[in-house]
């Protein structure tokens, strides 16, 4: 897809790779782009920019956010929360809250939009998902499994909603250097590199999006062998 004269929304856009894919996206020459997060983006000095308030775990705000983008042809679902514990030791309300941002306020912002996109003629449902939807790692369980909840989530809409014009992508980096994984030691790519990638597998049409070298790397190791990437993952 070219994202020349494209007018796309972007969830977390306030900052890390979201702010990196409102500038990626610019440079490519998208018409307008929609920056959302939870209390409103920063100013941005290009006017094709326009901030909007959208929470994942407030379904008001993603209706508001939907009637106030009326004219998106690309949804790029970047927003998500991550708690740092094990399944065993992890506190129930904040793996409930994992699940509910990174999956149903995910699948909320799907809903909302999916009349938009069909009304604008079709388009593309982008979810920034991650390597750890496809191998799990002991520190991030809930993380982990809300991540793997929306990639089946990703992957049952693909057949619904080809049929109704709109393309369905599902984009899984490594570690990427931002607040997230501040002071996590791990090989880490710098936002500005994923989101070049995740742009560059759009254009191919990829379906699935593996955005970064490391996340490149272990897409081999996945597809020919998944029981070492799961291990890859266990320590």
């Amino acid at each position: 897809m070219n994202i020349e004269g494209q007018t796309i929304l972007v969830t977390g856009a306030g900052r890390g790779l979201g702010r990196s894919l409102v500038d990626a996206l610019l440079d490519r020459g998208a018409a307008k782009v929609y920056g959302t997060a939870r209390n409103g983006t920063p100013a941005h000095p290009d006017a094709r920019v326009v901030r909007l308030e959208l929470a994942l775990d407030d379904r008001r705000t993603i209706v508001a956010a939907a009637q106030a983008a009326a004219d998106a042809t690309i949804v790029i679902n970047n927003a998500g929360t991550a708690a740092f514990a094990g399944a065993l030791d992890a506190d129930r309300a904040a793996l409930g809250h994992e699940m509910d941002v990174n999956y149903v306020g995910t699948l909320d912002v799907i809903r909302a939009f999916v009349p938009v996109l069909e009304r604008n003629g079709g388009g593309a449902i982008v979810n920034v998902l991650s390597l750890l939807a496809l191998a799990s790692t002991p520190p991030m369980a809930g993380y982990s499994a809300s991540k793997a909840a929306a990639h089946s989530l990703t992957q049952a809409l693909r057949p619904v909603l080809r049929e109704r014009g709109i393309s369905v992508h599902g984009v899984y980096p490594a570690g990427i250097d931002t607040d997230m994984l501040a002071g996590i030691e791990a090989p880490k790519s710098p936002p500005t590199v994923v989101a070049q990638g995740l742009l560059d597998g759009l254009a191919a049409d990829q379906e699935d999006i593996f955005p970064d070298p490391n996340a490149q790397a272990m897409a081999q190791t996945w597809f020919s062998d998944p029981k070492s990437f799961e291990r890859a993952f266990a320590g």
